[in-house]
């Protein structure tokens, strides 16, 4: 079990962390013919679409509530129900989702009481759910937001059910924010492979993936898990949960339908991947697919490859709890060591990460810890390039977001595919910048050096 460093300074140096409205909205995102509308200033959500257009490099759709000094001192309920109004007036969306920010958290707004109170006040939109989420970005971090935004779509969308296994090929999956569009594509493939049919909340995979509409541009997402398949969650034979930050959602699904499901912290490396595979088969009844054994071939003989040069490398790692837990797994089970590992805020998975200490800080923490300890390899988010500069080392990029890697975003990390390139990864950089390998054993009888051994106790030369 790792040991938990709190913080020690009142400040950010070179910050590590995403905001929790930046990850609700991202959740918002996966859902179809959806828009998130953040409660806040201006600024707040600007800096937000920043990210996000830089990261999946598409247009992105997001509005703000728009405060300014006089609603922040006066109060910005009207803000609320104005925007909800214009969207539902203009776009008509499927849904729209309500976080909140540092600056109307502070204020003290009831996004909850709004939320009812649009419904009232315009009865003729009461067919397009709002769904209100408190994420103040003062606390917590991207994962906690997005973690926090698919709770509150399943407490606002699923209904109290009895209907377990009425759609006996459907299966639940909730996707945690380790995964990238690329990750949870494959994990859909995974569960069709065995003649299921996932329902994914939420599916980035299908709106962020990177793909060309006819429409030159859309106020809406375009593609996502449509809101009429979510209400059915409870009708599904099972649910798989994909990072452990989403057990507070997969709670209250569970006890809102019955529905039994599986839990996985990562989905990286052989030994999770084998626990998914096998849940499938379980669910299914059905046998596991020879494509499956021979991508699981695969990836032990990649294990076998990539050993020589993995062993006894140094990592520093720094990212959201789930995506540490996964990356500092996969890498300790190759022979690695985790010399420094970083997260931006608690969460109870950090407990369980391979490593000695597990700091709550920023990228300078990682940076220190790195320099007292050792380091051949830094895996974060593109923040960490300087960082990883500093210390004259190579970066992997992992996480969000990744503004100086074209395709990042799509990469695949999951399943025996993702992992068995993930470890190609590693060695290819480690061998590429002079990662050390152990030093050839010269004896010192050798030729060249026979002249200065030193002689036996009563013998002479």
């Amino acid at each position: 079990m790792a040991e938990i460093i709190k913080r020690n300074k009142a400040l950010a140096v070179s910050p590590l962390k995403v905001s929790q409205p930046v990850g609700a909205s991202l959740a918002f995102l996966g859902v179809n013919r959806a828009i998130p509308m953040m409660h806040g200033s201006q600024g707040c959500t600007a800096f937000g679409k920043v990210f996000f257009v830089r990261h999946f490099r598409e247009p992105i759709p997001l509005q703000t509530t728009a405060m300014d000094q006089t609603s922040t001192v006066l109060g910005a309920d009207d803000n609320v129900i104005e925007g909800l109004r214009a969207i539902a007036e203009k776009n008509h969306p499927a849904l729209i989702g309500l976080p909140t920010t540092g600056l109307s958290e502070t204020q003290g707004a009831d996004i909850h009481r709004l939320a009812k109170q649009f419904h009232v006040t315009h009865p003729e939109y009461a067919d397009i759910p709002v769904v209100p989420v408190v994420t103040p970005d003062f606390s917590g971090c991207l994962e906690s937001g997005y973690a926090l935004a698919v709770k509150s779509m399943i407490d606002v969308l699923v209904p109290q059910s009895a209907s377990v296994g009425k759609r006996h090929k459907q299966v639940n999956v909730l996707a945690g924010s380790l995964l990238t569009p690329g990750d949870i594509e494959h994990v859909k493939e995974l569960v069709e492979a065995f003649g299921l049919r996932p329902v994914v909340l939420p599916d980035i995979a299908d709106s962020l993936d990177g793909h060309l509409t006819e429409a030159e541009s859309s106020p809406l997402t375009t593609g996502g898990t449509p809101v009429s398949e979510i209400v059915t969650m409870g009708e599904s034979v099972a649910t798989l949960v994909i990072g452990r930050s989403l057990d507070p959602a997969a709670d209250l699904l569970k006890e809102r339908t019955r529905v039994p499901d599986t839990r996985f912290d990562t989905l990286m490396g052989l030994e999770a991947v084998d626990a998914f595979v096998h849940a499938l088969a379980l669910i299914s009844g059905q046998p596991v697919p020879e494509k499956l054994e021979r991508q699981r071939a695969q990836l032990q003989d990649a294990m076998v490859d990539t050993h020589f040069m993995l062993g006894f490398a140094r990592i520093a790692i720094a990212g959201d709890p789930d995506l540490l837990y996964g990356y500092a797994r996969l890498v300790t089970d190759m022979g690695c060591e985790v010399t420094a590992a970083v997260a931006p805020s608690r969460a109870p998975v950090l407990d369980a990460v391979p490593a000695a200490q597990v700091k709550l800080g920023d990228l300078e923490d990682l940076e220190l810890a790195a320099r007292e300890h050792g380091v051949d390899l830094v895996i974060s988010n593109s923040h960490a390039a300087e960082t990883a500069q500093h210390l004259g080392v190579p970066l992997l990029r992992a996480g969000f977001p990744q503004y100086d890697l074209i395709g990042g975003y799509q990469k695949l990390w999951v399943g025996y595919r993702g992992t068995r390139q993930t470890l190609f990864d590693l060695a290819n950089i480690l061998v590429s910048n002079g990662h050390h390998e152990i030093p050839a054993y010269h004896s010192i009888y050798h030729a060249g050096e026979a002249s200065h051994a030193t002689p036996a106790p009563g013998h002479t030369h």
